[in-house]
């Protein structure tokens, strides 16, 4: 029987199997309102057989969006944008997720297609917020410092965002840590320069994340998931945040309300080498599962049916998050259930191809 089409149970939600949507921003939205492009995107990967469908990178501010075109939830016109979405993605059986993030230092830039560089206030752009003062890289804008009240205002989004994602039917939410936006800038001691009580050593460094957990779990209901997603490592050997640190943050996390820990990895420079290839980052997904007793999930470069099911065969992670592989193929659940002999429901609209 595959172990990856089991059902996976957290708190009062059950995930019909270990298949997720991992969030990709699409930079289509205007002000911050998904449209039908959101519908008909995270939709048919509902359709498709997948047990979680992520939303974007969702900005809880509208200075923590990655560009212009990225969606929120700060207001309450976005709230019902969403409404509609999750009621669609709840009919087809998905769970309706959410990532909650903050872009911090790279934030207002243009969309990939387009070059993906910094955004002017000439053009709708903004200047972005940070631990430091310090640019991503020497095309980036350089950021300005975040002061306590501005450290405070962002606990407050985060923890306001929840509130909205609740009424907007989301069933999970997940902290967005990792990749080198705001909450893991203030993790890496390569962006966090501060000399205050948010940097410096370990403790002082994760005290943001901290914060914004224990606010998002105090708004966030016991009967439903927080999920967390990291940077495993900056990939810069003896300067940045590294896999012990994130074996020692997710033992932290645990205790506070966190189900399961979304592992990736880089993001904080620019020119890191990485070692690339099909699985690369599952091995900091199992010794963060194995070492700090915590469920984990794996991504990056997952495209084979049998890969994937061997992952969650041999205790490396408890789900499995899939992005471009997801956009290549929508109903891959379904593909994957066939190859590993798990019958899965079709719609009913669908039942005759299966």
């Amino acid at each position: 029987m595959s172990r990856l089409f089991a059902p996976l149970n957290q708190r009062g939600v059950t995930f019909r199997n270990r298949l997720a949507v991992s969030p990709m921003c699409q930079y289509s939205a205007r002000d911050g309102m998904p449209d039908d492009w959101h519908l008909v995107h995270l939709g048919s990967r509902a359709v498709g057989g997948a047990a979680a469908v992520m939303a974007e990178a969702t900005a809880v501010s509208p200075e923590g969006r990655i560009s212009p075109a990225d969606t929120g939830l700060w207001n309450e016109a976005q709230t019902q944008s969403w409404t509609r979405i999750n009621r669609f993605l709840a009919k087809q059986g998905a769970v309706p997720a959410v990532q909650l993030a903050h872009a911090g230092r790279k934030a207002s830039t243009d969309a990939p297609w387009r070059g993906g560089g910094p955004v002017g206030p000439e053009d709708g752009g903004w200047t972005p917020v940070a631990p430091s003062a310090v640019a991503f890289d020497h095309d980036s804008l350089v950021p300005s410092a975040l002061d306590e009240a501005g450290i405070r205002q962002v606990v407050e989004d985060f923890a306001a965002a929840t509130r909205r994602a609740l009424a907007a039917g989301f069933e999970m939410v997940e902290i967005h840590a990792a990749h080198g936006y705001l909450l893991h800038e203030f993790l890496s001691p390569i962006s966090n320069r501060r000399t205050d009580r948010y940097g410096g050593d370990f403790d002082n460094r994760i005290r943001l994340l901290l914060d914004v957990i224990d606010a998002v779990r105090a708004d966030w209901p016991e009967r439903l998931p927080l999920w967390l997603r990291i940077s495993a490592t900056d990939w810069v050997e003896g300067e940045g945040w590294d896999i012990d640190q994130s074996i020692a943050l997710a033992e932290r996390v645990k205790d506070r309300g966190i189900d399961l820990v979304d592992v990736s990895s880089g993001g904080t420079v620019p020119n890191a080498k990485i070692p690339v290839q099909p699985g690369y980052q599952v091995p900091f997904a199992c010794r963060i599962r194995r070492e700090a007793g915590i469920a984990t999930g794996a991504v990056g470069l997952l495209t084979d049916p049998a890969q994937v099911e061997r992952i969650v065969a041999d205790d490396e992670a408890d789900m499995v998050l899939l992005a471009r592989e997801l956009l290549r193929d929508p109903y891959f659940p379904r593909r994957a259930a066939h190859a590993l002999g798990a019958g899965i429901t079709p719609p009913a609209q669908y039942g005759r191809a299966w």
